[in-house]
C-alpha cells in the first residue's frame, strides 16, 4: 500500500526546512552510517500517531537560474502534482506578502487539500499576528513555532484527516508490482519495452525523455506483474524535468509502491553515486532489490570483465551484498526474459515467513556455533524468536538486556539466517526486545 504524500510549500524564509526536519525527526538511517551514503534530505519517511506518511520539502528542490517567482511557481506546481496533501508554510513576523499571494494563487488551481501554518508564532502572546492570513483564503491558519516545536500536534492532526482512504486503493494479492529505478539515460524506458516485448514507453538519447507516467500490466507464464512507472515526466518543457533531486523524488515515490526494486546500471558508465543514493532508499524503504546492468552488449569484454563488475557492484553497495546482479542488453533483448524468474524468486523471498520452531532450532545453533559476546561480565542471552512481518521479514529476538546485542552479532544472526533459508534479494530486520 503507497503511504500519503505530504509536501511543505511556501516562499524562501519562511522555515520550510526547519518544519520538515521537525517532523521527521532526526532519522539517520543505518544504510547512511555504514556506507557513506549521503541523501537529500527533500523526502524523508515520517511518522504521527498511527499514520506513516512521506513528506517534502519543496524548497530543497533547486530549480537552477530561474527567477525568485518562477522558481516559487515551480516548487508549489510540483507539490500539487506530487502530494495529497499540501502545508503551505508562512511567516508570523512577516505578515502576508505578495510572494504569499502568489503561491495561494497557485494553490488556489488544485483540488488537493491545503493546510495553512503560520510559523515562527513563538509565543502564546504572539498568536494575534495569525489573523492577517484568514486573507489568504484557505481557512484556520495553525500557528506554529518550527525553533520550538509549538503548534504541530494539531497541524498534523488536521493534515492526517485529509488523508486519502487507503481502503480505496486497490490491492491485488497476486500481482508483483516492481520499478525500473536509476539515473536518467541509463536504459530503463528500452527495458520496459523489452521487458513488454512493445514499444509502450518513448524512448529517445536525451536524459529525462520518457514522457508517459502508466503503469503497465503484464502477465508471464501464469504470474501477473504490474511495472511501476517512474518517469512522471508528462508535462513536457517543463523546467523542473532537468533537476536531479525532482528525478530522485519520483523515483523514491516509485520505490514505495513497489515489491521489488530494480537497480539499473549503465554498464558503458558504470556506478555513479545516485546510484548510491536510491539504492540506499529502496533498503531503507525495505523493498526486495535487484541489480540489473544494461547496455551489457556495449562494452568490449574478457572473461574477467562480469568478475571485475560483480566486484566493484559489492564494493559500492556493502549493505546490499544480498541482492543478485543481472547482465542485460534492452537493445539485442538478450537476457531480458530471465528477469522475470529473478523478480518472482525476489518477491517470494520476500514474503517468506518461517515457523517460529524452525527459527529458533536455527538461532540456537548459531548462538552453540558462535556463542554470544560480553560487555562488562554480562553474556547476552537470547531466550526466543518469532517472526513478526513479511515484505521484508522481521524478526523479534527476545534477551536479557537490549544494549548487549552488539551490531556485529545481530549481522552474524542475519548471515545465519540467510544461510539457512535463503532470502536472497530481500533486506531482514532484526528487533531485539527485553524479555519483561
Amino acid at each position: 500500500m503507497s503511504k500519503p504524500t505530504v509536501a511543505i510549500v511556501g516562499r524562501p524564509n519562511v522555515g520550510k526546512s526547519t518544519i520538515f526536519n521537525r517532523i521527521v525527526g532526526e532519522r539517520i538511517s543505518i544504510v547512511e552510517d555504514v556506507a557513506g551514503v549521503t541523501r537529500d534530505r527533500i523526502y524523508s519517511a515520517a511518522d504521527w500517531l498511527s499514520h506513516d506518511f512521506n513528506l517534502i520539502d519543496t524548497g530543497g528542490i533547486d530549480i537552477g537560474d530561474e527567477p525568485f517567482l518562477v522558481q516559487i511557481r515551480l516548487q508549489a506546481e510540483i507539490a500539487i502534482e506530487e502530494a495529497d496533501v499540501i502545508i503551505f508554510l508562512t511567516n508570523g513576523r512577516e505578515g502576508v506578502t505578495d510572494a504569499d499571494e502568489q503561491v495561494a494563487k497557485i494553490l488556489y488551481k488544485t483540488k488537493k487539500p491545503v493546510v495553512l501554518a503560520v510559523n515562527k508564532v513563538d509565543n502564546p502572546e504572539m498568536k494575534d499576528m495569525i489573523y492577517d492570513f484568514y486573507s489568504l483564503g484557505f481557512g484556520d491558519p495553525y500557528p506554529i513555532s518550527g525553533a520550538h516545536g509549538l503548534g504541530l500536534g494539531d497541524l498534523l492532526d488536521t493534515v492526517a484527516e485529509n488523508f486519502p482512504d487507503p481502503s480505496e486503493e486497490e490491492i491485488e494479492d497476486d500481482v508483483i508490482r516492481f520499478s525500473l529505478i536509476g539515473r536518467p539515460n541509463v536504459g530503463k524506458s528500452s527495458l520496459v519495452n523489452a521487458l513488454l516485448g512493445e514499444d509502450r514507453v518513448i524512448v529517445s538519447d536525451v536524459a529525462g525523455t520518457t514522457t508517459d507516467a502508466i503503469d503497465s500490466s503484464y502477465e508471464y507464464e501464469g504470474q501477473k506483474f504490474k511495472i511501476i512507472d517512474t518517469a512522471g515526466m508528462r508535462k513536457k518543457g517543463k523546467v523542473y524535468e532537468n533537476t536531479e533531486k525532482y528525478s530522485v523524488l519520483r523515483a523514491l515515490k516509485a520505490i514505495d509502491r513497489s515489491d521489488v526494486v530494480l537497480i539499473v546500471i549503465n554498464g558503458e558508465e558504470g556506478i555513479r553515486e545516485q546510484d548510491k543514493r536510491i539504492a540506499g532508499y529502496a533498503e531503507e524503504a525495505g523493498k526486495g532489490i535487484l541489480f540489473v546492468v544494461n547496455k551489457w552488449d556495449a562494452l568490449e569484454k574478457d572473461e574477467k570483465t562480469m568478475n571485475r563488475f560483480n566486484e566493484d557492484i559489492r564494493k559500492n553497495f556493502l549493505f546490499l551484498d544480498y541482492a543478485p546482479i543481472a547482465y542485460v542488453s534492452a537493445k539485442t533483448k538478450q537476457r531480458v526474459r530471465s528477469l522475470f524468474d529473478l523478480i518472482v524468486n525476489i518477491s517470494e523471498n520476500h514474503s517468506m515467513r518461517i515457523q517460529s520452531s524452525v527459527l529458533n532450532e536455527v538461532i540456537e545453533d548459531a548462538i552453540a556455533r558462535n556463542p554470544a559476546p560480553t560487555d562488562k561480565g554480562k553474556r547476552l542471552r537470547i531466550y526466543y524468536s518469532t517472526q513478526v512481518a513479511v515484505r521484508p521479514p522481521a524478526f523479534v529476538v527476545f534477551v536479557n538486556d537490549t544494549e548487549l546485542m552488539h551490531f556485529s552479532y545481530e549481522r552474524f544472526l542475519r548471515n545465519r539466517l540467510r544461510e539457512s533459508f535463503g532470502f536472497e534479494g530481500t533486506p531482514i530486520r532484526i528487533i531485539t526486545r527485553a524479555r519483561s
